[in-house]
């Protein structure tokens, strides 16, 4: 993000304009544009007159979707609007950069689905193998102590501040809670059902 930052400051200051405002969506897929606070703020912005150009370091960071990108181009021909991608050169003051960015779009979209593409594939291997995706392990000796404290009667609340006194990490390293060892339960249960030792 500090890069494209800059990147895009860099621009703003060749092009002579005015800096408006930098805004960001860190951490925020760009599939959906409707759940992205900044880019609504900018777009906001834009629609009210308060900038007349949107500058991004790269169109997948404006929209991964055609639908969305679409959606935003005819936002921006209604509201007499521009934007200027940096990854593409493409300014859409022009009909060329119109054609551009369009195509671009729909690249950036396909590989996107490609990428869900293989981690669903990722998934299904894991799956297949008996291992459940996107949680680390934990510890075989801690699911059967959890699992026996739960057995002997222990409530939830009780197996999880026992496990916080004896500084038992969670899989990623947290602090223990009713809620917790409730997930390490149903897991062990699922391992049962799946046939897994």
């Amino acid at each position: 993000l500090d890069a494209q930052q800059r990147q895009t400051a860099a621009a703003v200051e060749l092009k002579g304009w005015q800096h408006v405002a930098h805004l960001t969506d860190e951490g925020r897929s760009g599939r959906k544009a409707t759940n992205r606070d900044g880019l609504q703020e900018a777009l906001r912005m834009l629609a009210a007159g308060e900038a007349d150009v949107i500058v991004v370091a790269k169109l997948d960071r404006l929209a991964r979707s055609v639908i969305d990108f679409a959606r935003i181009m005819q936002t921006a021909d209604k509201q007499g609007w521009d934007m200027v991608l940096l990854d593409l050169d493409v300014d859409t003051s022009t009909a060329a950069g119109r054609l551009m960015v369009r195509i671009f779009a729909a690249c950036a979209e396909f590989e996107s689905d490609r990428i869900g593409d293989r981690v669903k594939d990722a998934h299904a291997e894991r799956k297949a193998r008996g291992v459940r995706h996107g949680k680390p392990e934990l510890a075989e000796a801690t699911r059967q102590r959890i699992a026996n404290e739960k057995a002997e009667g222990r409530s939830l609340r009780a197996i999880a501040a026992d496990l916080n006194a004896d500084d038992v990490p969670t899989a990623r390293g947290g602090t223990w809670h009713a809620s917790t060892v409730s997930h390490v339960l149903r897991s062990i249960e699922l391992d049962g059902e799946s046939g897994r030792s």
